[in-house]
């Protein structure tokens, strides 16, 4: 499909090369304020006693004579909105995207190069900013594939990058144009004032995060050489707010994410014409063993990364009630008492979905297929549970037969979804591995710039390392010891984050703006 590439209509003033732009007017000062160090509005430097406006201003970026201006965040993202990636499994058509972004980079000076891969129009972009020394580089690693969109529960065309009260709507915008946007942006920002880094910054635009047989397992096995590095930054990491949705509470880096696997559920009866129902119907005996599943919760397991996460939480919050809820979950002696605390915890979450996830190993009820007629009852159902379990907390293996257990009582066959030529028993200590992998080292150059960029952006927020409840294309890196962080750069609301794979995906400018801030920070750490 060709990208929608026209600007969004009621803008105006100069966006450069990105096309025209001008920002709403601000009514959340609590992205914009800032204490000591560097504060930016719409992009422009000043210093932060300098009164902030009351409105974002499209202004120059760098610090250098007739040094050309980085583009705007904003300009960025809604042109990387403006392609269509979608991956519906057998990895995105990134090439357009990549020969844009590849043209950015060009005029900023900066070497790029697109590496293709055997699937059509399906490529990496891989960029390397040198550096003055031979110290390990940092890699960031964004993707540029987007899941597929229902486009009829959209209420914007979510190719085109529509801004209106204050959010910016796309599929990507949150997960990951978005921080693709703010990171790239903050780098550029960089390059437009003349700055140079201690070390190469390589920056890796992926293009089968999503799914696929092309994406960074398959580019680190081919291409090593272009993505050595010392350190990674990727997605991850969530920047939330107090109950008002807007004001920023707690900034994270994941650390480590959660392990990923599949589960498959059948469902056996008799196959035979559609105009004689029969009680062993198949579709009905799965239906009730899904509805039994869905009502059901994995026993809560904390560990010490989720430990440090819930009791910055807990520092964090405005609600003191909630507050309590938390510590009384924090110091539960038996897992009744920690399960009753859990479930305060989540109810009196504004983050709910997110919470829940991070106490306990998850099930998604994501795939249904059964039958192949109307006249037909048949004689198989079957349903994909995607599940993520926490490392450190249940196994894997521990969660597989739980649920076998309890669907043994209503005849359902559960089998564990491991990739081709591989058996369960392999799969499951493969899945162990994962499970006792040790979380990303703390003492590190990024995990240092990342955490004082947050103290600098977010003054009155608190910082933590937290866990993922996803999955990220970290693999490679991780399986050579190599640290690897995560953090999605912009404050976000519980309704922003359900938009995630969602419809109306969305977040909001004046966060992406101050994300952008944040990475400049990130990155301004390693100048020469």
């Amino acid at each position: 499909m060709s990208p929608h590439e026209q600007p969004t209509a009621g803008h105006d003033g100069s966006g450069g090369a990105f096309g025209p732009l001008t920002r709403h007017p601000l009514n959340r000062r609590s992205f914009l304020t800032g204490v000591g160090g560097l504060a930016v509005v719409g992009g422009a430097a000043a210093s932060a006693q300098a009164v902030t406006r009351p409105e974002v201003v499209a202004a120059p970026l760098g610090g250098r004579a007739g040094a050309a201006a980085a583009p705007d965040p904003l300009d960025l993202l809604k042109k990387m909105l403006s392609f269509d990636t979608q991956n519906f499994g057998q990895g995105g058509k990134t090439r357009q995207h990549a020969e844009w972004l590849k043209s950015v980079w060009d005029s900023a000076g900066v070497s790029a190069e697109i590496i293709p891969t055997p699937q059509p129009d399906n490529v990496h972009l891989i960029a390397r900013i040198k550096g003055t020394t031979s110290a390990a580089p940092l890699l960031l690693l964004g993707h540029s594939d987007v899941v597929p969109v229902e486009r009829d529960n959209w209420s914007t065309d979510p190719f085109a990058g529509t801004v209106k009260d204050g959010e910016i709507y796309g599929r990507g915008a949150l997960d990951m144009k978005g921080a693709n946007a703010a990171s790239i942006g903050a780098l550029l920002r960089h390059l437009s004032e003349g700055a140079r880094f201690e070390r190469d910054i390589i920056v890796l635009t992926d293009c089968d995060e999503e799914a696929g047989s092309y994406g960074s397992g398959w580019l680190a096995k081919n291409h090593w050489d272009k993505l050595d590095c010392g350190m990674v930054l990727t997605e991850g990491g969530w920047f939330l707010a107090q109950s008002d949705q807007t004001t920023p509470m707690l900034i994270t880096v994941t650390r480590q994410d959660k392990v990923y696997f599949n589960l498959d559920l059948y469902a056996a009866g008799t196959a035979t014409h559609s105009s004689k129902p029969m009680p062993d119907s198949a579709i009905v005996g799965l239906s009730r063993a899904v509805a039994d599943l869905g009502d059901d919760l994995a026993p809560v397991h904390l560990t010490d990364v989720t430990r440090e996460y819930f009791e910055a939480l807990a520092d964090a919050t405005d609600d003191r009630r909630w507050a309590k809820a938390i510590h009384l979950m924090l110091k539960a002696r038996s897992q009744p008492a920690r399960e009753r605390a859990a479930a305060l915890v989540v109810k009196g979450s504004d983050y709910p979905y997110l919470h829940s996830a991070l106490l306990r190993t998850t099930m998604a009820f994501v795939i249904e297929d059964a039958g192949y007629k109307e006249n037909v009852i048949p004689s198989e159902a079957h349903v994909r549970v995607n599940c993520r379990g926490i490392p450190g907390g249940q196994k894997p293996r521990d969660f597989l037969a739980d649920v076998r257990r309890k669907m043994t009582r209503r005849g359902i066959e559960v089998k564990l979804a491991a990739p081709a030529g591989v058996s369960e028993a392999e799969y499951l200590d493969q899945l162990d591995q994962r499970w006792a992998g040790e979380p990303a080292d703390l003492d590190t150059p990024l995990y240092q710039a990342i955490s004082q960029a947050a103290v600098q952006t977010y003054p009155s927020a608190r910082f933590s390392p937290a866990l993922f409840e996803a999955g990220t294309s970290l693999g490679p890196w991780r399986e050579k010891g190599i640290p690897g962080y995560g953090v999605y750069p912009y404050v976000i609301s519980n309704e922003q984050l359900i938009g995630m794979h969602g419809n109306d995906e969305r977040i909001y400018v004046e966060a992406l703006a101050k994300g952008t801030d944040f990475m400049h920070r990130v990155f301004g750490r390693f100048l020469a």
